[in-house]
């Protein structure tokens, strides 16, 4: 009886993790203003398809989501972290929004990533220092 939960357990996860992926295709095609056809269209999936995956019916591959990335206009690993194939990288969100933004050239994608990850570096030096002194007075 106990495998049974446990299998069952498994099937739902992977459910739960088709539903996030499809409900963050659709928070994102939201924010984009592109509706579910128009962004069927540019990822080259058809309209039933990815209606299924943003309803979580589906899960989609790593190559079918790196479509949908390049219609939304997003980093494919931004969805690939979302869907479970890639671990959530340091920096996340920001160095995800440098790295999509099209009005940039890679040479100054380098040099803001650089920058960030200076002061992230920097900040977490002194963190600890920070927390010793608040609890110490």
């Amino acid at each position: 009886m106990d495998k049974k939960s446990s299998v069952d357990q498994a099937v739902e996860a992977v459910a739960d993790l088709g539903r996030d992926i499809g409900d963050y295709i659709r928070e994102q095609r939201n924010n984009a203003q592109i509706s579910l056809r128009q962004l069927a269209k540019l990822a080259g999936v058809s309209n039933p398809y990815l209606s299924q995956i943003e309803r979580g019916l589906r899960k989609p591959s790593a190559e079918i989501l790196q479509q949908i990335a390049k219609g939304l206009r997003i980093s494919a690993e931004a969805l690939y972290v979302q869907a479970g194939i890639l671990e959530q990288r340091v920096g996340g969100a920001v160095v995800d929004a440098v790295l999509a933004d099209t009005e940039l050239t890679e040479r100054q994608k380098q040099v803001l990533l650089d920058v960030y990850e200076t002061f992230r570096r920097e900040n977490a030096s002194k963190r600890p220092a920070d927390a010793t002194e608040d609890t110490e007075e």
